[in-house]
């Protein structure tokens, strides 16, 4: 077991080897930030960062679980040790470009792994970057944790930039469901009575999943939009179409959930004679954080002389695929501060270029691999954090 003078030194030469390469980790999230591209079509963006990698010596393998743009980057210093994976995200909002400092996450990813491979070039031990496309809009990882992409990992990690510092925050389990509703058009001043209004199917279904809210648990978040209203206010609308985000706390409860809202929305149709069908997204899981690997991270985080905040007690979260991977391995996402803006907002996608974004890049980029040696160099930390997964897992079964 290492000593913890020992151990101060090896983080002492991470946080070298990160500034040490704090302008070209700059130049790498600025590339990404000045051509955002959407989700499943982060060409550029993986262009970048596969390119970075290789030259550093890592191994490249794109298009893996058959999405083009993503990829699997790998270095190994002395075969037998752990695999530590460092997860990038890249793709880019609509409109408002990287308003959720995907650019930073990938940038940090990158860092903490090349990081290591500079500090520690005998490194007994295998590190990943694992480019995951479509967080905003897809569930990349999704797929690729059903093509078993992080299925021989020993833990994963990344860092999420936010207006706040925390060693870790949960995430709902949701899932993104349309309703399509077809009723029969008519015009609707000569001979309404031979119409059946898809439209009141819609409103119909907002009162009645409305008139749920009351019986729900506080986790639960329904969200709805009409994304199909109708064509004309002189014709009855014969198709129309909505569409919610329903979350809730598990997995186990998004099911419950879902089955309330169904059951409401499939009435609203019938009461007005209209046919109702339901498309249903991917499952996003719910996040289960490492809290072992949470706590070397808040220690890492606090010697960098940051502020970690506690998570908030209720509400303050959100859903990602990135939920899915943490059901597979110990996994950890963190955040880092770069201003106060909210996400999913012009004003943060200013944040993720500017002075902010980059120091908290550097940031996130050591804590990072500063949570990996604590992992890499110490067996029995790497050993809690599985313990407290696997004792996860048997309250699953």
């Amino acid at each position: 077991m290492m000593s913890t003078i020992e151990m101060t030194t090896h983080k002492q030469a991470i946080q070298k080897a990160v500034d040490a390469r704090d302008n070209e980790l700059r130049e790498l999230a600025l590339q990404i930030h000045n051509h955002p591209e959407l989700s499943f079509k982060e060409f550029k963006a993986v262009e970048y960062l596969t390119s970075f990698l290789e030259k550093e010596g890592f191994h490249i393998e794109k298009g893996v679980a058959e999405l083009e743009t993503a990829f699997v980057a790998e270095w190994e210093g002395v075969s037998g040790g752990p695999t530590i994976a460092f997860i990038a995200e890249y793709d880019a909002l609509p409109e408002i470009g990287h308003a959720c400092g995907h650019n930073i996450i990938a940038a940090s990813a990158v860092g903490a792994a090349i990081a290591l491979k500079d500090a520690f070039p005998n490194l007994q031990g295998k590190i990943k970057v694992i480019g995951t496309p479509a967080e905003e809009n897809g569930g990349g990882k999704i797929y690729m944790c059903d093509h078993g992409v992080f299925d021989d990992l020993d833990a994963a990690m990344l860092s999420h930039p936010l207006r706040d510092t925390l060693a870790y925050l949960g995430g709902l389990a949701a899932v993104k469901s349309t309703f399509k509703f077809y009723g029969k058009e008519s015009h609707a001043a000569f001979a309404p009575e031979q119409g059946i209004s898809a439209l009141d199917a819609v409103i119909n279904s907002f009162n009645a999943i409305n008139s749920l809210r009351q019986f729900f648990t506080d986790d639960v978040r329904i969200h709805g939009i009409i994304t199909k209203g109708g064509e004309a206010t002189n014709i009855v609308p014969a198709y129309c179409e909505a569409q919610f985000g329903i979350r809730a706390a598990t997995r186990k409860g998004l099911e419950e959930v879902k089955e309330k809202v169904y059951t409401a929305v499939k009435h609203s149709a019938a009461a007005v004679g209209v046919k109702c069908e339901i498309e249903e997204g991917l499952i996003y899981a719910d996040r289960n954080d490492n809290l072992t690997m949470a706590s070397f991270m808040k220690q890492n985080l606090e010697s960098l002389g940051l502020d970690v905040k506690e998570p908030p007690k209720r509400g303050g979260i959100a859903s990602s695929d990135i939920g899915n991977v943490s059901q597979i391995v110990p996994t950890l996402q963190s955040y880092i501060k770069i201003g106060e803006a909210a996400n999913h907002t012009i004003e943060f996608t200013k944040e993720a270029a500017s002075e902010g974004g980059m120091v908290g890049l550097n940031q996130a980029a050591k804590a990072m691999a500063m949570t990996a040696v604590d992992l890499l160099f110490n067996p029995k930390n790497l050993q809690k954090v599985k313990e407290e997964f696997d004792n996860w897992k048997k309250e699953q079964e």
